[in-house]
């Protein structure tokens, strides 16, 4: 057992991310948006020096929101055995720029499903270790973090273990987190479910299943008892932030559709967060926009989101990467790899602090 635990010792060292960097004043974000937020994309940043820069530029951005990854498998990859380092420094270097952090639970380790399975892949018998992770998680940080969202997508079989859409088997994963949350030492931690994906795929598709179906059936089988608010993504594609809402089509103002299911279902009172979404300027992607349209759209869905009183906040998608795509997933980013501010970040910054932006 001691060789065993000095092997588990130098593997998680090895895998820690270098000395921390000092994390200096308190600060606060100045903006004119209090709902402003971000999707920063942490999880691979190895270099502390970057995870500060990438906090500071989203508070210089005037975005006092974040939502981050903290995949299951990264923080234990050993059953029972986690390694808090690297979200120690994220959550750590958040809370000190003055961001309010949203968190997002998934990513089944090894040794959590049978071999050769997808990341998103939790077998039955599995579900209660996912909910020591999800307690074990709040119980560290649960003092720093607003709110916890329980898996990503799950009405797409890609993030449902490639297995068909099961609304009814997440809400009992939903369920199980939600206790443990609650009987956690913070159980004032809000949580989230859905994360839902827009899609129009239909009943008995292999790709997955609308998600205004899927909230139906989340909400007939409970799911309204057992989350504090509902995780929602909106992306735009191509239409423009006003495009009207409509069941058949995907579009940033689909989320208004997906709150009055929560209406209809007597569960107006549970807020919506938006913890992914926004546009796309790659010059040759079908679902993108041109550059000035992506600043356009962008501004006017975070006025959007301050008018809707029952929305919370809006994270996009997404602040940085620590390493160029080399797709078109490039050009959903507000910096580049080396920090170099983009046009969308520089007019973001002057919306948020109410100065006039470019037409």
């Amino acid at each position: 057992m001691v060789l065993w635990g000095l092997v588990v010792a130098i593997i998680l060292r090895a895998a820690s991310p270098p000395g921390e960097i000092e994390l200096g004043p308190q600060q606060s974000v100045r903006t004119i948006n209090p709902k402003m937020g971000v999707h920063t994309r942490l999880t691979d940043e190895v270099e502390a020096w970057k995870i500060k820069q990438s906090l500071v530029m989203v508070r210089e951005m005037g975005a006092p929101w974040i939502v981050e990854y903290f995949p299951w498998a990264y923080r234990e990859p050993f059953p029972a055995i986690f390694d808090w380092a690297h979200s120690d420094l994220v959550i750590n270097h958040a809370r000190r720029q003055g961001l309010t952090v949203i968190a997002r639970l998934g990513f089944v380790p090894e040794w959590a499903r049978p071999a050769g399975s997808a990341s998103s892949f939790l077998p039955h018998e599995r579900v209660a270790d996912f909910g020591d992770y999800v307690e074990a998680f709040v119980n560290r940080y649960g003092d720093r973090v607003a709110a916890v969202i329980i898996w990503n997508e799950p009405n797409l079989a890609l993030e449902w273990g490639f297995l068909p859409p099961d609304p009814e088997s997440y809400t009992e994963l939903l369920a199980l987190a939600y206790r443990r949350v609650r009987q956690s030492e913070y159980p004032e931690v809000l949580v989230l479910g859905g994360a839902l994906a827009p899609t129009l795929a239909p009943a008995g598709s292999e790709q997955g299943l609308n998600d205004l179906i899927y909230l139906e059936r989340m909400l007939a089988a409970g799911a309204g008892e057992v989350m504090d608010g509902l995780a929602v993504h909106a992306y735009g594609w191509s239409f423009p932030a006003d495009d009207p809402p409509d069941p058949e089509v995907i579009n940033f103002r689909r989320t208004e559709l997906v709150y009055q299911m929560l209406v209809e279902h007597g569960y107006g009172e549970l807020p919506i967060y938006i913890t992914e979404g926004g546009w796309n300027d790659h010059p040759r992607w079908t679902r993108a926009v041109k550059p000035a349209q992506r600043i356009e759209y962008t501004i006017r869905a975070y006025e959007l989101v301050e008018s809707w009183p029952w929305a919370k906040m809006a994270a996009l998608w997404a602040f940085r990467y620590p390493w160029p795509a080399r797709t078109y997933l490039d050009y959903f980013t507000f910096v580049t790899p080396d920090f170099e501010p983009k046009p969308i970040y520089l007019e973001v910054q002057r919306y948020s602090q109410g100065e006039a932006v470019i037409e």
